[in-house]
This record gives C-alpha cells, sequence and structure tokens, in this order.
C-alpha cells in the first residue's frame, strides 16, 4: 500500500511567521494533532505538533499548591517559528505505507508531511493509518471485489468473504492465484491478509 492511498489532502499548514494562538485555531478547527510549516514561498521549513503549541501558554494555578507559585516574566512565545521542530521527516505519495510506520516509530512522530518534489500533497498521520484499519469488512469486501474486477475486467468467478480485514477468496482453480492474493493484501487498504484461497477442483 502507497502513502497516497491512506494521506489526508490537501495538507492544512501554518505560516512560520503566524502567531501562535492562530496556529492553536488551525489545528482545532480541523482537528488535526500537527501541520506542516511553510515560509513566505510555500516551501517546508518545519512542523509544529498540538504540544509545540502548548508550550508557554498556561501557568502554574495556585490553587494547586500550597507554596507560593514563581512568577515567570518570561513572554510565551509569539511566533510558530519559535516553537516549531525544525528537524522534519518526510515521505513522498509513492512511499510504501510500511516504510512510513517504520519512520514513525523509529522517530516516535505522529505525523508526516508528503511530497512531490517540493510540493506538500499531503499528511500522513496515525490516526489516517488507524482509519483504514477500521474499514468495516463489508466496504472492504466490495474494495477487493472492484480490485479483482479491474484486474480481471472479463471476470472471475470468486466469492469474496472479509472478516476483521483478512480476505478470503474461494472459487476455480486459476494459474495467477498467487498474484491475485498478493495484489489484494499490497493494494487495496485496509486489507492486511489474504488467508487462503480455497481452489475447486
Amino acid at each position: 500500500m502507497l502513502v497516497r492511498e491512506v494521506m489526508s489532502s490537501p495538507a492544512i499548514t501554518v505560516r512560520h511567521t503566524d502567531p501562535v494562538r492562530r496556529a492553536i485555531r488551525t489545528l482545532y478547527g480541523h482537528d488535526i494533532t500537527a501541520a506542516p510549516v511553510v515560509d513566505d514561498s510555500g516551501h517546508l521549513v518545519g512542523v509544529v505538533s498540538e504540544l509545540d503549541l502548548l508550550r508557554g501558554e498556561f501557568e502554574p494555578d495556585p490553587r494547586a499548591t500550597v507554596r507560593p507559585v514563581p512568577a515567570d516574566h518570561a513572554p510565551p512565545p509569539r511566533r510558530v517559528v519559535e516553537v516549531m521542530t525544525h528537524d522534519v521527516a518526510t515521505v513522498t505519495e509513492t512511499t510504501d505505507v510500511t516504510i512510513a510506520i517504520d519512520l514513525m516509530v523509529g522517530k516516535r512522530i505522529k505525523s508526516l508531511p508528503v511530497l512531490y518534489g517540493d510540493e506538500i500533497v499531503g499528511m500522513l498521520s496515525r490516526r489516517d493509518l488507524m482509519a483504514m484499519l477500521a474499514r468495516p469488512d463489508d466496504e472492504l469486501r466490495e474494495a477487493v471485489v472492484t480490485a479483482l474486477h479491474e484486474q480481471y475486467p472479463s471476470g472471475l468467478s470468486w466469492d469474496v468473504a472479509v472478516r476483521d480485514g483478512v480476505a478470503e477468496l474461494s472459487g476455480p482453480s486459476h494459474e495467477y492465484a498467487d498474484h491475485i492474493a498478493g495484489l489484494l493484501a499490497r493494494t487495496v487498504p485496509g486489507i492486511v491478509r489474504v488467508k487462503e484461497i480455497r481452489r475447486s477442483p
């Protein structure tokens, strides 16, 4: 499965000169946890997350402790460039999803900007991946049937069942049965395995 089949597009971006509160409203309003940061030319210069934007926005509440709360005279960050992550990991729209997941795990990040050349074409988040795996089996079955029809427009008399993201095909013996299984497992978003293909004589 490729990143372009899972990513959210178009990407919601913020500018490096945006006030922090504007960026907070952007993320909150679009229900996203991070956004690519662009410069005045629209080029990617960083990523800002909810956690980045929370820094310095709250002061200790004196009601929560018996000890006096020391005054913090430092002003809170004013611009996105002051809190964003500058070292950005990215993927392309044709990156394999498994590589993107390894990158997220290795760098302990939740989202990856998706690039086509220098252009930001989307954002891949853990939520996108979870949404794909949460697709109902009935919906996945229809996607499998469609994929089979596109690959073999003349028609193959396969019976298709999907249970918990695992596709199961039954039908006549076919010389390309293993190829079909691999095709479905790798290209139908949400299908995690092709458990078996039962062939009738």
